[in-house]
């Protein structure tokens, strides 16, 4: 049996599952705002919760993000299911804003909120979760496909 897209199906997997196990476990490890320096200063796990979307942005307002994560997760899915083949910048990169799309819904419906607990210290940005990083990782793999998608001057008329 093939299965189509199969970089996106392995990718979401991949980072639905590390995003909920890490999550799990600094929900086990830490109390609610204990943070445990890494590399002082620069890299700290630190947990809290975001009831916003990233970078705590519409913070209280959780009840349409977890409809839209919902709508973007079903989106993708279909996507893969019922779309063409996808190249595999694609199939990586829709892969990985699928599994960061539901890792953060799931925590949206069960528990109210997203637990964050990457704490980049060094330059004060927000605290984020795996599932963030790959959502971002993924738009970039996005970028890289549409680059490769675009005609260079030499082949235009």
């Amino acid at each position: 049996m093939h299965l189509k897209n199969r970089l996106f199906w392995i990718g979401a997997l991949m980072v639905f599952f590390l995003d909920q196990l890490t999550k799990h476990w600094v929900v086990q490890t830490f109390r609610f705002g204990q943070t445990q320096p890494l590399i002082r200063g620069v890299f700290h796990l630190t947990y809290v919760t975001n009831t916003g979307a990233a970078f705590s942005l519409f913070a209280g307002k959780v009840e349409w993000l977890r409809w839209l994560s919902l709508a973007v997760s079903c989106a993708l899915i279909a996507l893969a299911l019922f779309g063409r083949a996808l190249n595999r910048w694609d199939q990586v990169g829709y892969g990985l804003i699928l599994g960061g799309a539901i890792g953060n819904g799931i925590d949206r419906f069960v528990l109210g909120h997203v637990v964050d607990f990457l704490d980049f210290r060094l330059i004060n940005f927000p605290v984020f979760n795996l599932a963030d990083t790959f959502i971002n990782i993924g738009i970039v793999c996005l970028l890289i496909s549409t680059l490769q998608k675009t005609p260079n001057s030499t082949h235009r008329n």
